[in-house]
């Protein structure tokens, strides 16, 4: 796993925190300096934290879990967006539907919803619907998929939360400590550093240190899921070549042992004195006649 550079950190800008009035006491122990007002992050802690919450990452992708990735704030939504796509994760980035995790069971009906209604375009069903039914239809896939689109594949909760904003996505962070979910997160000095497992203490406003921190991220996650494929790969090779021994012992059992081809030879032999012996009487058959026609 590649490790993070402090200087690719400090020229995105990710050690700047908020004004020091808005500041939150618990994460003092991540803060180095103040400087005209405003919090200045400790890089080197920001490094060791990030580098622990990659670790964590790749191994919940190696395992073939989904990491779960929400940021609803402007500047983040088509950042998260781009990177959870690359790997293929499920992300919310427009409003936060409540009971998301809490309630998973509706979310998917409604996800399943906006399936039906593609299904309905595909057979034919959809035309046969008046104007205005049709109208109302497409308004709904809309609102589906502009608000769920993303979820669409995730099947079950997801293995971990990844959000931007502590602060903003509190709903998010409550959901899942109801339900235990691992979450990590970008947690400004604003933020209380309490309420996640994996804190990666950074500037979560700029969009060039959002940016490099989810960078940063969905590249663990990317290795995680690329040793998954290679370790199933290689399972898949272990039950090829064991199918393949398989069928060369049975093939092997098909054919004639060397204990019986052995016993056939020895039957051989035994047998081939026998003739010798019928072919000698013979001459000596043949001998004795002559004998017989000479003293006549």
């Amino acid at each position: 796993m590649t490790q993070t550079d402090v200087n690719d950190l400090l020229k995105a800008g990710v050690h700047f925190g908020h004004l020091t009035r808005k500041w939150n006491p618990n994460m003092a122990p991540y803060i180095y300096m103040e400087r005209n007002g405003i919090h200045i992050f400790n890089l080197y802690k920001t490094v060791a934290k990030l580098n622990e919450a990659n670790k964590a990452l790749s191994k919940l992708a190696a395992s073939g879990r989904k990491i779960l990735f929400v940021a609803t704030k402007k500047q983040a939504k088509d950042i998260v967006a781009e990177h959870a796509n690359k790997v293929k994760m499920p992300y919310i980035t427009e409003r936060w539907p409540g009971g998301m995790l809490t309630n998973f069971v509706t979310i998917r009906k409604a996800v399943k919803k906006m399936g039906a209604i593609d299904r309905m375009k595909k057979d034919g069903t959809f035309e046969t619907l008046s104007k205005k039914e049709r109208l109302q239809v497409d308004r709904l896939r809309s609102k589906l998929e502009k608000n769920l689109g993303s979820i669409s594949e995730m099947t079950r909760l997801p293995g971990a939360i990844f959000i931007v904003d502590t602060t903003r996505e509190h709903i998010a962070v409550k959901e899942a400590q109801k339900l235990k979910i691992p979450i990590f997160a970008m947690v400004d000095t604003n933020s209380d550093p309490r309420t996640v497992d994996y804190v990666i203490p950074s500037n979560d406003d700029a969009s060039k240190s959002i940016s490099k921190i989810l960078g940063l991220v969905t590249d663990a996650i990317a290795e995680g899921i690329e040793t998954r494929k290679n370790e199933k790969e290689g399972f898949d090779a272990q039950d090829a070549e064991g199918m393949a021994a398989a069928e060369s012992a049975s093939n092997k059992t098909g054919a004639p042992s060397t204990e019986t081809a052995q016993l056939e030879v020895e039957e051989e032999e035994k047998a081939s004195p026998k003739a010798s012996t019928y072919e000698n009487t013979d001459e000596v058959e043949e001998t004795d006649s002559k004998k017989e026609t000479t003293e006549k």
